[in-house]
């Protein structure tokens, strides 16, 4: 996308963009007030917000019931656009102090023209090494106020069919028998099951037999990591196949290459990296070791990386699959206007949390369904 791309939409277009005023702040702000960059034609403030888990979510090695997301807004001409920062402790290691801490270095009043998206987000990835989550979260509303100045989707300003969105998955993560069969039976609105593994052979094992006791659904399994020998990751994704399962999620730890490509070429199954697979740079890498890549924003800066790795991934004939964190239907439905060209998606994050204070993105019958709303198209509640 980008300015070059931003340039192949009609003026017209633009001249008909519906110049929306910013809508009321979410409810439930965790951790203080509202901070307020320098002014000029581009104003971006933002503030902390927890996002409470309907269950406790358990993965391989980590437990949580809360996690913690900066909002962020960019404000042009009146017109607000919408980020979010999700911070889980797992995945990255950036923290709210950290990340408040980069945000306040971020000085936008020296660009006048939010569509230099090229040169206003080099700025921000330049300013410090990794921060890939607040760099999203700025990337996010930068290209929901974009979107809204030329009052187009990101999903039609990218070319892309809404039509062409794929179900997503629903995760069950790691838990007694008896809740696996609760989390089971509350997924029964979604057409494919995404199962947290990377325990015990016995407990990972009790967890699928349980769900198949319970549903035929297609399940796709996620081991962030946590099967750390190579003849044993093939070894359960060999009975994982027995069980109607369709992929393997990061089987083994992220910087084992030489491991995980002896296991693709073994699986009778797609292998898809989550952990090995941050930002650009990583997908020629891993082509080879796995079938394909997650694309998360949160891991890679935001929408404009994730386009660039999405066409490199296509140029390499490797599967494609977008994820999210727990978030708010803001992050998730930023991720969505990339789903009408993958291969499968688990945007269920928002589903999973119970103060969610954005709508955008819907699932109807299991499958991701876009608004035409500009911008991301989400709506403050």
């Amino acid at each position: 996308m980008y300015r070059r791309d931003f340039l192949k939409v009609s003026a017209a277009a633009a001249a008909a963009a519906a110049l929306s005023p910013a809508l009321a702040s979410c409810g439930g702000i965790a951790g203080g007030k509202k901070r307020v960059g320098k002014g000029g034609p581009l104003k971006m403030s933002y503030y902390p917000y927890v996002v409470e888990l309907q269950h406790t979510f358990t993965i391989s090695g980590f437990s949580r019931d809360t996690t913690t997301v900066i909002l962020v807004e960019i404000e042009y001409d009146g017109v607000t656009g919408y980020g979010e920062a999700a911070l889980p402790p797992y995945m990255t290691g950036q923290t709210l102090e950290t990340a408040s801490a980069f945000l306040d270095k971020v000085d936008l009043s020296q660009f006048s023209d939010p569509f230099e998206m090229d040169e206003i987000l080099g700025y921000v990835d330049s300013l410090a090494e990794g921060m890939s989550c607040p760099k999203c979260g700025i990337d996010i509303a930068l290209h929901d106020l974009v979107g809204k100045l030329l009052g187009k989707p990101i999903y039609k300003l990218w070319g892309y069919n809404k039509e062409k969105t794929p179900d997503t998955s629903f995760t069950i993560g790691m838990d007694t028998r008896d809740v696996i069969i609760q989390k089971t039976n509350e997924a029964a609105p979604y057409n494919i099951l995404k199962v947290k593994l990377g325990s015990t052979e016995a407990e990972d094992k009790m967890i699928v037999e349980t769900i198949r006791e319970v549903t035929d659904k297609p399940i796709v399994v996620d081991a962030n990591q946590g099967w750390k020998d190579k003849f044993y990751a093939l070894d359960m994704i060999c009975w994982l196949k027995e069980k109607g399962v369709k992929f393997v999620e990061q089987p083994m730890p992220k910087t084992v290459y030489d491991d995980m490509a002896w296991v693709t070429e073994h699986s009778p199954l797609p292998t898809i990296a989550d952990e090995s697979c941050q930002r650009l740079v990583d997908v020629k890498k891993l082509y080879g070791v796995f079938t394909g890549i997650n694309i998360k924003l949160l891991k890679c800066t935001g929408l404009r990386e994730a386009h660039r790795m999405v066409e490199t991934a296509q140029g390499l004939g490797m599967m494609l699959m977008i994820g999210c964190t727990t978030e708010t239907s803001c992050a998730v439905s930023a991720m969505a206007q990339l789903s009408p060209v993958v291969d499968f998606a688990d945007l269920d994050g928002n589903l999973l949390i119970s103060n969610d204070c954005f709508s955008g993105m819907k699932i109807v019958n299991g499958k991701i369904t876009l608004n035409d709303l500009p911008g991301i198209g989400v709506t403050k509640l």
